[in-house]
């Protein structure tokens, strides 16, 4: 038995390394989950949320190059390496986009940037105000790859920071969805009648109701905010996992090695987990890959909507909101790269369930 359920996975992962667009996909969303666990790291903003605003250069297009002043605070923030890593940096620095400066008897002088050809302000800061008085490190280009937004914020740091809550809600929510689905659905299908009844009448009940309208009214009962997007989520999207399930149990509860493990006296609950389900996951494996894909649509549009994720916290729906209007004022990029962005992370996890699929399917 063990050597035959080795075969059967040896089978399917080589299926699986032959589909090109499925390993294709399955890279592309490693790269993704990397950069979502080390955004920080990768993002030139490495402030926390990349909330780090330049009015003045607000709207810029991709490849602007601006000076940036750095103006260091008296006040020190204590922080450690590891919040800093996956947080974000907590600073009171003051950075200033300015057109040019200089240094005249210990102070130093600049010219604040300002858009649309205005001459910017003429400001003077005494070098004591640096360390070692040099203003060495604390004067520097900077190039935003990706443009800024209608904040002057770093376009890139947001797209990278913001794809740690499109990436981790389809980890939350199918975990919810699988813990759920699969113990209702178990429930139903091996154990039947009114126990089938009540759980049926629950999931029927549940899927009548439109999914965005559910995650709505449960988002607003749980609050506004990062997590609790993350539970509303996966609570509307048991139910078809349990179907699945039911159906795949009462297909597979009178086969013969069921039929055996009763016979040797082995309970309920342990012929449910170590008989049954090791035998019916690759349809909910199927399902969980696309689970993904709708619970990262599912969150941008309820960012989209202002009830995802509260600013100043970076997420890709709540890009595209505030930037559709740029689509017909000439910089559609604001909008469309975190759309493309979401797009490519949807596809991949659609063409990975597809290859999946064609993997776990035992009849070719």
């Amino acid at each position: 038995m063990s050597y035959k359920t080795n075969s059967l996975k040896h089978l399917a992962l080589q299926k699986f390394k032959k589909n090109f667009w499925g390993v294709f996909s399955f890279g592309f969303v490693v790269f993704v989950g990397i950069i979502s666990v080390f955004a920080y790291v990768f993002a030139p903003d490495s402030s926390q949320h990349a909330n780090q605003m330049h009015l003045a250069i607000h709207s810029k297009k991709p490849g602007f190059k601006i000076i940036m002043l750095t103006i260091p605070s008296e006040l020190k923030i204590e922080q450690n390496v590891f919040d800093k890593l996956f947080f974000g940096t907590k600073s009171t620095d003051t950075e200033i986009p300015v057109s040019d400066y200089e240094i005249n008897d210990g102070n130093l002088t600049y010219t604040e940037y300002a858009s649309d050809g205005l001459k910017g302000v003429e400001k003077t800061i005494r070098l004591s105000r640096f360390p070692n008085q040099s203003i060495d490190g604390f004067v520097k280009e900077k190039t935003f790859l990706f443009g800024t937004d209608k904040y002057g914020r770093d376009l890139l740091s947001r797209i990278l920071v913001g794809a740690r809550i499109s990436f981790f809600i389809g980890f939350v929510a199918v975990f919810i969805s699988l813990v759920l689905g699969v113990f209702m659905g178990s429930i139903a299908g091996y154990f039947g009648g009114k126990a089938d009844a009540v759980i049926m009448w629950i999931i029927n009940v549940t899927w009548s109701i439109p999914t965005l309208l559910l995650v709505i009214a449960i988002t607003l009962a749980l609050g506004k905010g990062f997590w609790q997007v993350f539970i509303a989520v996966g609570l509307t999207m048991w139910v078809e996992v349990a179907r699945v399930v039911r159906g795949q149990v009462i297909s597979v509860k009178e086969q013969q090695y069921v039929t055996a493990a009763r016979a040797l006296g082995f309970g309920d609950f342990r012929i449910i987990v170590k008989h049954i389900l090791p035998n019916i996951m690759a349809p909910v494996i199927v399902i969980s890959a696309a689970n993904f894909a709708s619970a990262i649509l599912i969150e941008s549009g309820l960012s989209f909507l202002g009830i995802g994720a509260q600013p100043p916290m970076a997420s890709w729906g709540a890009m595209i909101k505030d930037h559709y209007n740029y689509i017909i004022l000439g910089k559609p990029y604001l909008a469309l790269i975190p759309g493309l962005c979401i797009m490519s992370l949807v596809m991949a996890f659609m063409l990975i369930g597809n290859a999946l699929r064609d993997a776990l399917d035992v009849k070719n």
